[in-house]
């Protein structure tokens, strides 16, 4: 359903930047992945006769002279400055500003003061509200997170169905390398400390999903080959994900997602992935370190062999980006080198390091505040590359340079080639080395390239690196099955469209 707004004919969607990718000097690739997603899915409920300007500031600068009616912004934590400024910008020109997302919905205070409207949680709980508040002239200044039933009672039945497509009109496509993102789930079924999920979800359904006929249709309406699943675990609703990947065979599309330890080694979904297309999943390893495992509530790590979940993605021709948390209570200084040589040692593609930051809002920020350890309330430096808290075990120091140094020796070209040389097929050895390198040691390149705005240009090289290896996706679950597999016990050690 459509909303006609009275009195608002234009509308600007902002997603802020982050500084280093507004920089002149130079543009990570990271910046210019994924498309403001959310913000799209919004747009959908409104009126599309009005004039509708979405601008991410990764990719392109804002213009800031003009003269919208409605400015909504989406803010994380690391442009939350930006986006205060920006929306007092436009208050004072006038326009209603709308706030929301992860930050705004953790410190919806701090962000009040500067927006007509905020909105907590998801946003299809909320933004048609909303709409409907506004053409009747009465926008509320806060709408938590439950949508409002017709009867007017709090309800915390959350869905996805129902949803008008998302306006990927509004997408500059060729700004992206990865426009093809999507999303068909709401959430995460574990709860760990540091997860940001748990606030954002509040008072309704932690994970959700699409019914699948809807997701398949909006794969339907993607070009070309490539996908990207933004979810936070794609294989977190096991019936869904079965049919979905069931549904997509023969669509011959290549993507990928995100997934747990413990969904990989369930049962054969993983292969039911692997024949529609999936070609490399993000896991998240977080640690070598039972104990902290389970200080950081990671339970579906626990007691999961991860070296049967790198053999059983290799042997499907699934790369791996695994990511890793440094900073966990109880490590020491030799966890930087373990966690690189393990990685290294195991054919890991690219790797993900973070330096364990608190957000405010989660469990862990919550603990860590009530012991007295955080260091700074400067959002900023909340980018999991800083140091915000107090460690225990290692000094913040340390910690920096460890993971600084954990990088580097990641991504140095004789690990790239011992990395890729673990795999046991020639030809995803290859594309190992290929994507690794790629991602990583051609960084000057992809700067060229994202300022002549070619990045559309090197989608059929993504493409071709992430081709099946020949004769791989066999539904080989006999062979992962049973309980030998789920119990392996030796000691091994997670972009929800939001509310804007």
């Amino acid at each position: 359903m459509h909303y006609l707004l009275r009195r608002i004919k234009r509308v600007k969607m902002i997603l802020p930047a982050l500084t280093e990718a507004t920089s002149p000097y130079w543009r990570p690739i990271k910046y210019s992945l994924f498309p403001p997603l959310g913000l799209a899915t919004l747009a959908a409920y409104l009126d599309p006769n009005l004039e509708i300007d979405l601008q991410d500031e990764h990719v392109e600068p804002l213009n800031l002279e003009d003269d919208p009616d409605l400015v909504i912004i989406q803010v994380y934590i690391t442009n939350a400055y930006r986006a205060y400024r920006i929306a007092d910008h436009y208050r004072r020109k006038g326009a209603h500003v709308a706030l929301g997302g992860l930050h705004v919905t953790s410190l919806p205070e701090e962000a009040a003061p500067h927006a007509d409207t905020i909105f907590l949680g998801p946003g299809e709980d909320t933004f048609p509200q909303f709409l409907r508040d506004l053409a009747a002239g009465t926008p509320q200044r806060r709408y938590p997170s439950f949508a409002k039933a017709t009867e007017g009672r709090q309800s915390n039945l959350r869905t996805l169905e129902g949803i008008p497509p998302i306006r990927r009109d509004l997408i500059k496509r060729h700004r992206y390398l990865v426009p093809n993102s999507i999303v068909v789930s709401r959430g995460c079924p574990h709860h760990c400390t540091f997860c940001y999920k748990d606030a954002f979800f509040e008072g309704g359904r932690s994970f959700y999903t699409q019914r699948v006929e809807d997701a398949l249709a909006e794969i339907a309406r993607l070009p070309g080959r490539h996908l990207y699943f933004l979810d936070d675990h794609l294989l977190g609703n096991r019936r869904f994900s079965r049919e979905l990947f069931t549904g997509m065979r023969g669509m011959n599309r290549v993507f990928q997602g995100a997934a747990t330890v413990d969904s990989i080694l369930r049962d054969d979904t993983i292969e039911l992935a692997a024949a529609a297309g999936l070609r490399s999943i993000f896991v998240g390893f977080e640690t070598l370190s039972n104990s902290s495992l389970q200080g950081a509530g990671k339970k579906q790590n626990l007691g999961r062999d991860y070296r049967a979940v790198i053999q059983r993605l290799d042997d499907l021709g699934i790369m791996i980006n695994g990511s890793f948390v440094f900073g966990l209570d109880g490590e020491e200084r030799d966890v930087f080198k373990r966690t690189v040589d393990w990685a290294v040692t195991s054919g890991i593609t690219t790797a993900t390091f973070h330096i364990c930051t608190p957000y405010p809002g989660t469990q862990l920020y919550s603990e860590m505040t009530a012991q007295k350890r955080m260091t700074t309330s400067n959002w900023d430096l909340y980018d999991t590359r800083h140091v915000v808290y107090q460690p225990q075990g290692i000094s913040p120091q340390a910690l920096k340079v460890g993971y600084d140094w954990s990088y580097r020796e990641f991504y140095r070209w004789g690990n790239i080639f011992k990395a890729a040389r673990a795999h046991r097929s020639s030809k995803h050895s290859l594309k190992h080395l290929a994507y690794s390198a790629g991602w990583k040691k051609f960084e000057p390149a992809w700067d060229f390239v994202i300022r002549l705005k070619q990045l559309s240009q090197m989608r059929p090289m993504l493409e071709a690196v992430l081709a099946p290896v020949a004769g791989e996706t066999p539904l080989r679950s006999e062979r992962y099955g049973g309980q030998a597999l789920e119990k392996g016990g030796h000691e091994v050690r997670s972009s929800v469209p939001e509310s804007v």
